[in-house]
């Protein structure tokens, strides 16, 4: 199955500095979106999970506002949004990750029955 567009999906998981107010960072994480939809990015699920304790801890905090979204870019648009975020004051740590096309997407219900294949 030969494609012509090299888009890849993502996961970007970005946790970000507790003391700032849900407003803000909400609007850090659309600045983030429209950076790498410039880049020819499309977007894809966006999940705030909220703030969590921090399982040690990183800059002097013990809690993170932790963000997860999913996108269909190209490498350079990843690059330069893992670039971005590195230089971000308000981001306590972040992690880009290429995901398997099958993982793509909203979360599946944890209380689900799998879907039987037939034989």
């Amino acid at each position: 199955m030969p494609s012509t567009t090299t888009t890849r999906p993502y996961e970007v998981m970005i946790i970000i500095d507790a003391e700032l107010d849900e407003e803000t960072i909400r609007a850090a994480v659309e600045r983030w979106l429209q950076l790498i939809e410039s880049k020819g990015a499309q977007r894809g699920h966006v999940d705030f999970w909220g703030k969590r304790r921090l399982a040690y801890e990183i800059k002097h905090k013990t809690e993170g506002y932790y963000v997860v979204l999913q996108a269909r870019a190209e490498p350079q648009a990843m690059e330069e949004l893992h670039r971005v975020l590195s230089l971000a004051d308000e981001v306590i740590r972040h992690k880009v990750l290429r995901i398997p096309e099958k993982v793509y997407g909203p979360p599946k219900t944890a209380g689900a029955a799998p879907v039987a294949e037939s034989a």
